[in-house]
């Protein structure tokens, strides 16, 4: 028998919406901003994400686990909630360092606390699927980039690779962000076999 979530309907409720998060972050307010403004849905994944909030058993909360100092957060959860949006479904927000009861649940491979969790949830809160930190395209990206800065400065500082990294990144993360809708719209079609 599976073992009862620690995510009750009490619970849920206590996380942050999105504009309380964003409200009080720390750090990278500006960055989840813009990155919120590239996280726009094409009409045909807001529908699709609409669809999947009727269905039987669909959509009906979502949940995020994150920290606003993490890149992987900085895009993924402004695309989780923009998803939120177009299927009219609660999204809840928990600092992962705060909730480590929640991210025990969904460590990824069964031992890694990676972040963003994006935990998609029927109304009474069956979980339906989740998804975690970046598309998989994001990491093949990275590891090339992290391969030629390596070629490029092998003198580098870790401080320096890290400028460089996050610099050639950047660039990447509106692509990035479409890859995380796919993803989760495809783990979504398929749980409600839906088109």
């Amino acid at each position: 028998m599976a073992k009862a979530s620690v995510v009750t309907p009490e619970r849920f409720a206590t996380g942050f919406t999105y504009q309380d998060y964003i409200a009080q972050v720390k750090v990278n307010k500006e960055q989840f901003q813009t990155y919120y403004a590239s996280g726009q849905l094409t009409p045909d994944d807001a529908e699709f994400f609409r669809k999947a909030s009727q269905a039987p058993e669909g959509i009906g909360k979502i949940l995020v686990l994150g920290e606003d100092w993490c890149p992987d957060v900085l895009r993924g959860l402004p695309v989780a909630a923009r998803i939120a949006e177009a299927a009219g479904v609660e999204l809840r927000i928990f600092p992962r360092d705060k909730n480590p009861d929640i991210m025990n649940e969904f460590l990824n491979h069964g031992e890694f606390a990676s972040i963003p969790v994006v935990v998609f949830y029927t109304k009474d809160l069956k979980q339906i699927c989740h998804w975690i930190e970046r598309p998989e395209i994001a990491s093949r990206d990275l590891a090339q980039i992290q391969e030629q800065v390596k070629k490029e400065m092998p003198a580098a500082t870790d401080q320096e690779f890290r400028n460089a990294l996050r610099q050639r990144m950047t660039g990447k993360y509106p692509e990035w962000q479409k890859a995380s809708v796919q993803e989760m719209r495809r783990m979504l079609a398929e749980k409600l076999a839906l088109k």
